[in-house]
Order: C-alpha cells, then structure tokens, then sequence
C-alpha cells in the first residue's frame, strides 16, 4: 500500500565479520526531524529491542537501558510526543516506534516538538522482527532519505517489453491473415485452414458489451477483492500456460526435425508438442506457488504475460478501424474514469483503478495482470512501496490490437507495412510520453490516455495521406 507521508530508509548492520546490513522502510515526519540524504553523514546507534513495551511511562524500563542507544518500542494508547519525552529524558538518541498493522503518517503539533531533539520514526514490527532473524541481536542502525530519483531505469526495461511485444503481436497476426489468404486461393486448403483457424472477430457490438464487462469486473474486483483475486490468479494460470503453449508451438512448428507422432483415440499428435504442454502447465503452476517470491517470480510472470498478451493481440482481431476506434475510445474514458473521477465518489478519497492494482484495503495478494519490473534506482519510495515498475496488460493489448490490424490491412492491400510501421512507432512514442508524464507528476498514469491518441491519429493521418481512409475505415471486404 502507498505511503502518503515522508518515506525514509533505517539502515541496520550486524555484529558479524564481514558484517550483513539491510535497509528497512520506516515513516517520519520531516517538520520533526531531519535526516541526512546519505549514509557517509549518518550517525549509526546500537539498537535496544523493547518491543515488549509501550513507553508511556518511565518506570517501565529499567533505569539506563537506553543510555546513548538507538531504542524501539511498540505503538500504543500514548502519543508520539510523550514518547519522545520519556525516552529523550532516559538518554536514548533514537526512537523508532514498531506498529503490526499498516504504516500511517506521523501528524502532531509542531511546536510541541520544538524541545524533542532525537529523531523518531515509525517502522513496521515485522521488520523488527526480520531484522533480529536475519542480522542477530547486536545490531547497528541509521536512519537517512534518500532523494527520490528523476527516472527509474526500470522504465527502459518495461518500455523495451510493451514495445516489441506489440510489435511481434501485430506482425504474428499478419502472418495468420497471410496464410488466410493464400487458403481463399487454394480451395483444397481452404477447409483446413478453417479448421485450425482460432480467431475471435470483435463488432462495435462485441467491443461495447467487452468494455461494460470490464466496468462490472473491475468494480465487483473492489468490493470483493479477497475473493475474486484468487478467481484472476486461476485464470490467468489457465490462460497464460495456453498462451506459452500456442506462442511456442509456433516456433516449435518451424522445427524441421523432432516430429514423432503417436496415436491415441483415432487422433494423432506430435510427441514434442506433449512435452511442450507439460512444460508450459509446470511453468504456470511453479509461478502460482512462487507468486509472492519476489526475487524472480516476476521474471515467470513476466514472461507469461508476455505470451498472454501475444496470444490475445494474434487471436482477437478488429474488422475494421471503426471497432478500433470505438474500442480505444471507450478504454481511454475507462480508464480516465476509475483513476481520476473514482476518487471523488469513494468513501476514503481512492482511486477504485489504483486500490484495485494494488490490493484493496492492504490485501497481500496482487492481481497478475501487469508486467512487473525491479527498480533499479534505490530511495525510500522503492523500499517501502513501489518496488517494481508496471505496466498493465491492457495497455499492451488495447493499442496492439490496433497495430495488428495495420499489419492486416497491410497484407490486404500490399501496402509495404506502412501503416504497421507507423503504428508501432507511434505506439513507441505514446510510451515514452507516459514516462515523461510520469516522472513530472510523481504519479501513476492511465497509459491509455496518452497511447491511444498517438496511435489513432497517426493511424488516420497514414490512411488520410495515402487516400485509403474508406477503405481502412470499413476494412476489406474479405473482412466484412
């Protein structure tokens, strides 16, 4: 859950040889205290674990136990402030407070602070406890902030991801509609290719009722997060191990060796492609398991999502430019509507899209549908609640949709993949937008609201300037 209050980082260090450190989120309040932005200027204190108390009283410590120590002790019924007093009157020189449930902003009067000179900061018990497992008893902490960098250079990696991912969905689907057409030339494959064909075509119809159905899904998702996130997580498994499958199957299929078949039930099938179905059900059951093992999990996600996001762009495909219009427009209101109107009709003043993508109401559990990458740049944000990147699948999906049926439409009229082209590269462009956007606002982003214009009128202004803008707007009669 994001922190609204001023993030800092407690280093701690261990006794051993060579010492162990680690960095723990903590909450402070700058108008109280200040801290250094780098580890070279702070001041390090050994940490006297008094979690077993709440400080609201001297007497319930013994007399110079935190003598010149950093001191920690659980949140309780008495203020910050009278903490502070007791354990600065006891000759501690640091306080950290340790709370079970969520971090909340640090808020009292200033000027009844102005005679409190050690800093006090809030930190999360579990961290405490973490600290005592991982680095022992003797223990060694600092508090600084780090200034919170300009850009993330996991940006790169996710812009490299949604970029090519589009690209290689758009032009997958190319190569089916090729295919497809060479089949209406050849009627003896023309049955067979109707057979293998696995396409969904979306009407305005079809993409209407697509887009009410996301509304429903994301608002019963906010109400009843605890139990429909599992729901998603099933069905993303399902749905991403198909997706591995039909993508790897592709390539596997170009393999000109390896092609021993068996037979069972009068149906034959190639042994590699058994295999093949085994690997991809393990790859998704290994993530469903390790899902919270944020160290490489992410890469399996990643990866399946990848493949999600393939599979979809090749297998649904827009007719014409008018669903595609109509699509992109009713997912950019979509999503300008649950990031930025919700917060003005929700109790506590959230975002319904926000509270979802991050777990309503504290929920453990994230919903799978975003590509997740490290940051690589370290500050407090990163450590106490952003510690990856992302970027929703439909903000893959959605545009390439609409790349992929440029590159049909190329094929369809021989066009030297103009309108493909342009299409990725506006898409491009529409990312590095949102990035730019992003790292002047400090805040999260409906990428939608900045990919579809670029994609939609640099589309339009293609088929204006080459006088196809009927044609593309209809799309082909093979289509139709």
């Amino acid at each position: 859950p994001q922190v609204a209050a001023d993030e800092g980082i407690l280093h701690a260090s261990g006794s051993g040889l060579p010492p162990v450190t680690k960095d723990y989120c903590i909450i402070y309040n700058s108008k109280w205290t200040s801290l250094p932005k780098s580890l070279d200027n702070a001041t390090f204190r050994t940490l006297e674990n008094l979690t077993s108390t709440v400080l609201c009283s001297s007497p319930e410590v013994p007399s110079g136990i935190m003598k010149d120590k950093a001191v920690v002790v659980m949140r309780g019924n008495c203020t910050f402030l009278e903490k502070a007093r007791i354990a600065q009157s006891l000759g501690a020189k640091m306080l950290l407070i340790a709370s079970k449930s969520r971090l909340f902003p640090i808020s009292d009067n200033k000027t009844d602070f102005e005679d409190v000179t050690l800093p006090v900061a809030l930190i999360r018990y579990n961290d405490i406890v973490d600290m005592q497992l991982t680095l022992g008893n003797e223990v060694n902490v600092t508090l600084y902030s780090p200034p919170l960098p300009e850009f993330d250079y996991s940006m790169v990696v996710i812009f490299l991801i949604a970029v090519s991912t589009v690209a290689l969905g758009g032009y997958w689907s190319g190569v089916a509609e090729l295919e497809n057409l060479k089949a209406i030339a050849s009627p003896g494959e023309r049955e067979t290719r109707r057979k293998k064909e696995e396409n969904v075509t979306f009407t305005p119809v079809t993409v209407i009722l697509f887009v009410a159905i996301c509304c429903v899904m994301l608002v019963l998702l906010y109400f009843f997060y605890k139990w429909l996130v599992y729901v998603i997580i099933s069905v993303f498994c399902l749905a991403s191990a198909m997706s591995l499958y039909n993508c790897l199957a592709a390539l596997v299929g170009e393999i000109p060796f390896g092609q021993c078949r068996i037979t069972c039930c009068n149906k034959t099938i190639e042994v590699r492609l058994i295999f093949l179905a085994v690997f991809c059900t393990a790859a998704a059951v290994v993530w469903a398991v390790f899902r919270n093992e944020d160290r490489w999990a992410w890469i399996l996600q990643d990866i399946l999502g990848v493949a999600f996001c393939l599979n979809f762009i090749k297998t649904l495909k827009m007719p014409n430019f008018k669903s595609c219009v109509i699509l992109l427009g009713l997912l950019l209101l979509y999503d300008v509507f649950f990031v930025f109107i919700t917060p003005f009709i929700t109790k506590n003043g959230a975002s319904i899209m926000v509270e979802v993508a991050a777990g309503p109401f504290g929920n453990s559990e994230k919903l799978p549908v975003v590509i997740r990458v490290p940051r690589l740049e370290h500050s407090a944000s990163t450590l106490c609640d952003l510690p990856f990147s992302l970027l929703g699948f439909g903000d893959i999906i959605v545009p390439g949709l609409l790349v992929a049926y440029c590159r049909r439409f190329d094929v369809q009229t021989s066009s030297s993949s103009v309108y493909y082209i342009s299409c990725t590269i506006a898409y491009a462009v529409g990312m590095v937008l949102t990035f730019v956007v992003l790292a002047l606002m400090k805040m999260g982003q409906p990428a939608l609201l900045y990919l579809v214009p670029c994609t939609l009128i640099t589309s339009s202004l293609v088929a204006w300037r080459r006088k196809e803008m009927k044609k593309f707007w209809k799309g082909s009669n093979y289509q139709v």
